[in-house]
């Protein structure tokens, strides 16, 4: 499972610093993707082929856009020797890196954020601990 978050900066070629612990559990290559509310997704190849089959579970006249949106920038991935991965530029760009960024994960994905966007998504009402736990308890968790 992938889970921590982690402050680090974009290099100038627009290479990423992959946490040690985030490395095993994506494997020798993996997926760079758009994610969605404007950050970079990284996923291990068996999850990207589970979000591919579920994505064709979708009709079609809405799986194309869907489709559209995460494949045409995705990049399949390695890891260099000193534990960076290359960022396409489209997807910097859709993502606003620059500089400061945090890498953190989701469960089973990697997702890599401005700082500043991911400052203001964490800061939003619903993600204080009184909203967290009635959102829970609705869900019966």
């Amino acid at each position: 499972m992938l889970m921590g978050e982690y402050y680090q900066n974009l290099d100038s070629k627009g290479r990423v610093n992959i946490p040690a612990k985030f490395r095993l559990d994506l494997g020798e290559s993996f997926v760079v993707s758009k994610g969605l509310e404007y950050c970079v997704s990284i996923y291990p190849k068996g999850e990207w082929e589970r979000f591919q089959e579920e994505l064709r579970t979708v009709p079609s006249s809405k799986r194309r856009g869907l489709e559209r949106f995460f494949f045409s920038g995705a990049e399949e991935r390695s890891i260099d020797g000193q534990g960076r991965v290359l960022i396409p530029p489209q997807i910097r760009e859709y993502a606003g890196l620059t500089g400061e960024i945090v890498v953190i994960g989701v469960s089973d994905k990697v997702e890599i954020w401005d700082r500043k966007k991911w400052e203001a998504y964490m800061n939003q009402p619903e993600f204080d601990a009184d909203s967290i736990a009635e959102i829970m308890e609705e869900l019966g968790i």
